[in-house]
């Protein structure tokens, strides 16, 4: 990467100030291990700095900005937000390219990250027998079912890499099952290990609320041994995905998302922008409805 280029990392952003300030920290390590790099950080809510302003200073003194949406699943933000953010961003700055990489995914780099995890609180438990042994990938959540698609993907890929009998996905929000709900459902099926896996990069309110959830559960089941993994943003595997996505190779042709030219999200986007409750439905019969909740929202499953 030339002198002329930015690298912009976009997080989510969250109301717990901790998990925003584990990006910044994230993003002064990726520093060291690039220090002829320009790397700057925003965020899509929750923060100081947001789309807008980040992109501005990304494209100060720049030819080149490469934009990076910091997020494992991508629903509204990432394919409506975004994209609108780009376009106006090149309005403002017309002698700048920008260009855009794909979110971080759930490809085999995420599910080797997830595979330290479980391997590691396997370990805690003193290696029980896998079969009696349930694992349970615990995601946000999301209205999109595209993104919750890729949690159920990650879930079979472990499940087949691994000889555990019960391999479940469970949410913290929006959408089901929840954490309690598949606890109970493997105690039932007789697990008397349980590995929760958080699908989670840094920290934030949701953290605190699943660790408070396995408490009560540790309480509610005192026969089950219960291994509560952590959030994985500084895994050394989650700095080589993004060296990855700096070398290039998987940029779309003209710098766009996958969903930024489908005429579907642009006829939602201009009243999903005011209104974050909208629900519209286009022609290819994808739902547009975004819960601000979250991070999660409209889209068409283009990703």
């Amino acid at each position: 990467m030339d002198n002329s280029s930015t690298v912009l990392l976009v997080g989510h952003g969250s109301r717990n100030r901790d998990g925003n300030k584990e990006i910044l920290h994230f993003a002064a390590q990726w520093r060291e291990r690039h220090p002829d790099w320009r790397i700057e950080t925003c965020f899509i809510e929750h923060a100081e700095v947001l789309l807008a302003e980040g992109l501005d200073r990304a494209a100060r003194g720049a030819a080149r900005v490469t934009v990076i949406p910091f997020i494992l699943n991508a629903a509204g933000h990432v394919k409506m937000e975004l994209p609108a953010a780009l376009e106006a961003a090149r309005g403002r700055h017309p002698g700048v390219s920008f260009a855009v990489t794909r979110h971080l995914g759930m490809g085999r780099e995420i599910l080797a990250v997830l595979q330290g995890q479980l391997d590691r609180l396997m370990k805690s438990l003193a290696m029980p027998d896998p079969q009696t042994t349930g694992v349970i990938l615990l995601g946000r959540g999301s209205s999109d079912a595209g993104a919750n698609g890729e949690l159920g993907k990650m879930a079979r890929w472990i499940f087949e890499d691994n000889d555990h009998e019960l391999v479940d996905l469970a949410f913290t929000s929006i959408t089901w099952p929840r954490l309690e709900t598949v606890v109970q459902r493997q105690v039932r099926l007789g697990m008397t290990q349980i590995c929760i896996v958080p699908v989670y990069l840094f920290t934030g309110v949701l953290i605190e609320r699943i660790k408070g959830q396995v408490e009560r559960l540790q309480t509610q089941y005192p026969g089950v041994a219960f291994a509560l993994g952590s959030h994985f943003g500084f895994d050394k595997g989650i700095f080589d995905l993004l060296d990855g996505k700096v070398a290039g190779g998987e940029i779309p042709v003209g710098g766009m998302l996958e969903c930024d030219g489908c005429k579907y999200r642009q006829a939602a986007e201009e009243e999903h922008l005011h209104d974050h409750s909208h629900t519209a439905t286009g022609a290819c019969g994808h739902s547009h409805a975004h819960e601000h909740a979250h991070e999660h929202g409209p889209a068409c499953a283009h990703a």
